[in-house]
C-alpha cells in the first residue's frame, strides 16, 4: 500500500469492492496513482480494471510500476457514455 495515501484518506486505503474515480488537473499524477494502486491490489490477489478514456495507457510504464497487464481488464471506450456503460457492466458482473 501507500502510507501517504492511507493518511490522506484517513481510512486505511481505498474501499474494497467499490468504484474509485481519480481526477485532477493534467499531469498531476492521476495515472501513476491509479497504476500503483492497481499493482498493489494485484499483489494482494485483487481483480482490477482500467477504463482508459484518454487512450493513453503506456504498457511499458505500467509494467515498471508493477502492473500485471495479463491480468488487468483494460477498456478504451470512445465516449464518456461508453465508459459509464463499461463500468456499470463491470460492477454488475461482480
Amino acid at each position: 500500500g501507500s502510507l501517504g495515501l492511507d493518511i490522506a484518506l484517513g481510512v486505511g486505503g481505498l474501499p474494497r469492492g467499490r468504484i474509485v474515480e481519480i481526477y485532477g488537473p493534467e499531469s498531476s499524477g492521476k495515472t501513476t496513482l491509479a497504476l500503483q494502486t492497481i499493482a498493489e491490489a494485484q499483489k494482494k490477489g485483487g481483480i482490477c480494471a482500467f477504463v482508459d478514456a484518454e487512450h493513453a495507457l503506456d504498457p511499458v510504464y505500467a509494467r515498471k510500476l508493477g502492473v500485471d497487464l495479463q491480468n488487468l481488464l483494460i477498456s478504451q471506450p470512445d465516449t464518456g457514455e461508453q465508459a459509464l456503460e463499461i463500468t456499470d457492466t463491470l460492477v454488475r458482473s461482480g
